[in-house]
């Protein structure tokens, strides 16, 4: 009898993560998340906290690192190139899956086949700021001068391909204006260069921006959301001042390199979704801006990414968007 019940114990070790290739359960070690923007942006502000969260809960490091650069194509490449063993992650969004494969023709990658969906943490519109001091104090203001002086009204992003990037785009095909778009590397940059004359204004996450609005520095003039954010709840939609196209969310969710073992991105995926469901955890992020998407499973955000790059592709088309 002791022999029988030590055989069927087998297959079931087997199937465990890493085991049946005789390597020790996942994770037995330092799980890096990359991040393909600079620090400081949005997607810095959720992942690094999940990152704690994690760690506390599987007893092995999780270190985030940022890895920027051509609109975050870079650090994204970098991820689908590497082995699906589950310590390489990668914390993306809206311009790298959805923007790039229209914006970039020699991609390194195919969002469809490159990665395992693991799970969604939330989405954020985009926000319209200024300078908090500075001239312009309304949207009707930001129109008129950018009427009257086409090309010269600029805006800063994350870089070329970003969600705020396209929302500016947006903004400019809704209301027939040429703006002028500044890239770079991450968030942070976009606002230094606003605070200092560099750039007229920015397009950026909510996320990132909402605690300098908040402080008076940035002065936000129009938020991408269909209804006011809970975060800025000062700031007026794009719909309520009669631009109704001028609607997009850059949303976040945590992928691996295609392959990964089902066992582990579930375990992720759950681990995840309960640290998110968490109250505390909930109103940090919706305290910058950063509302729930739901509880797609992998399948579903493999849908939802292919449905936002055809959206976006069709942007850049039309609006003849370049690299740069």
């Amino acid at each position: 009898m002791q022999r029988r019940r030590h055989l069927l114990l087998v297959p079931a070790l087997l199937a465990a993560p890493g085991l049946a290739r005789g390597q020790a359960p996942w994770p037995s070690r330092t799980v890096r998340i990359i991040n393909p923007y600079a620090p400081g942006g949005t997607s810095d502000i959720i992942v690094r906290p999940l990152a704690e969260r994690l760690q506390q809960r599987f007893g092995q490091p999780f270190v985030v690192e940022n890895r920027a650069g051509a609109g975050g194509t870079i650090g994204t490449a970098a991820v689908a190139g590497e082995r699906p063993d589950g310590y390489t992650l990668l914390v993306s969004n809206t311009g790298p899956l959805a923007v790039a494969p229209a914006l970039f023709p020699n991609l390194a990658y195919d969002p469809a086949r490159a990665f395992t969906w693991i799970t969604m943490l939330g989405g954020a519109p985009i926000v319209c700021a200024v300078k908090g001091d500075g001239p312009i104090r309304t949207m009707a203001d930001y129109l008129a001068m950018a009427r009257r002086r086409p090309e010269e009204v600029s805006f800063g992003s994350s870089g070329v391909g970003s969600a705020g990037h396209l929302t500016g785009v947006l903004f400019g095909m809704e209301t027939r204006t040429q703006l002028l778009h500044i890239p770079f590397r991450g968030a942070g940059e976009a606002q230094q260069a606003v605070l200092s004359g560099q750039t007229t204004s920015l397009w950026d996450t909510s996320g990132a921006n909402a605690a300098a609005i908040r402080g008076g520095s940035l002065r936000g003039i129009a938020v991408s959301s269909a209804e006011r954010i809970a975060a800025l709840p000062d700031v007026p939609t794009a719909k309520e001042l009669d631009l109704p196209g001028v609607v997009s969310t850059n949303w976040f969710l945590v992928c691996g390199p295609a392959g990964l073992d089902p066992a582990i991105g579930a375990r992720l995926g759950a681990a995840l979704q309960e640290i998110l469901a968490d109250p505390a955890t909930r109103e940090r992020l919706e305290n910058v801006g950063v509302v729930s998407l739901g509880t797609p499973t992998a399948a579903e955000i493999g849908s939802f990414v292919a449905e936002e790059g055809a959206r976006w592709g069709h942007v850049v088309r039309t609006a003849g968007v370049r690299p740069g």
